[in-house]
């Protein structure tokens, strides 16, 4: 009986001793943004200034893609395309209020297509106006903006190929047998920048601010993606 009474005794208490607390984790900091990172922005655009050559110069500066989320204030002098007439501008004076505000801003080397912007507008009347903006857009007043801006911009075509297509049916598991290392594969066809097969669509990772002389889309560009100097922002 003292023996058990000593196993009991000298036995390690289950558990963890009352009062103790688990070790601080450091804080994660970056240092480094990444390239893909969006930035959300307010801008704002002062009275008598025309919104869209406001925002198209600030992408043409700061060499970044806008997304435009939406806006609030008044603006006069608005030419709109409107999609119900075929090719129909009209321009209307007056001040008008903002509604919805969207479209999308890329600096060159960008196709002229990726730049956009569509308004719609209240009256004075109640009439609610909309279409594309094809000519100036004057603030009458302090305009706001919310954008969302990034570096990165992938242009792809559509459909895909059935070659692609095929190379995205296989399994992964098969792509990856063939050796081993996936960073030092990158010249088998090149047809896709990712080593991941996983990562999905084959995506031409094109930067903002290659050189002018360059064609967008560009084919086989995975084989030339390091020869694009980037600029710093203004």
């Amino acid at each position: 009986m003292a023996g058990g009474a000593g196993d009991i005794a000298g036995r390690r208490p289950r558990g963890r001793p009352p009062g103790s607390k688990n070790k601080p984790k450091p804080p994660v900091i970056i240092t480094r943004e990444s390239a893909n990172t969006l930035r959300a922005h307010i801008l704002e655009v002062g009275n008598g200034c025309d919104v869209f050559d406001c925002v198209a110069t600030y992408a043409r500066r700061r060499q970044r893609g806008i997304c435009i989320l939406s806006g609030s204030g008044t603006v006069t002098n608005v030419s709109l395309r409107q999609p119900a007439a075929a090719g129909a501008i009209v321009t209307l004076h007056g001040r008008f209020e903002i509604l919805s505000l969207s479209g999308s801003f890329l600096p060159p080397p960008a196709p002229p297509g990726a730049t956009s912007l569509t308004i719609f507008l209240a009256g004075g009347q109640g009439q609610v106006v909309g279409g594309s903006v094809v000519g100036e857009l004057t603030a009458a007043g302090p305009v706001i903006v919310i954008a969302a801006s990034f570096t990165n911009v992938a242009y792809e075509r559509l459909p895909l190929d059935e070659e692609e297509q095929m190379q995205i049916q296989t399994p992964t598991g098969q792509q990856g047998s063939g050796g081993g290392g996936g960073s030092g594969g990158g010249g088998v066809g090149g047809s896709n920048p990712f080593s991941d097969p996983s990562a999905g669509f084959p995506f031409l990772n094109l930067p903002l601010n290659m050189p002018p002389n360059v064609q967008l889309p560009v084919d086989g560009w995975a084989g030339n993606s390091g020869g694009a100097a980037r600029g710093g922002p203004f």
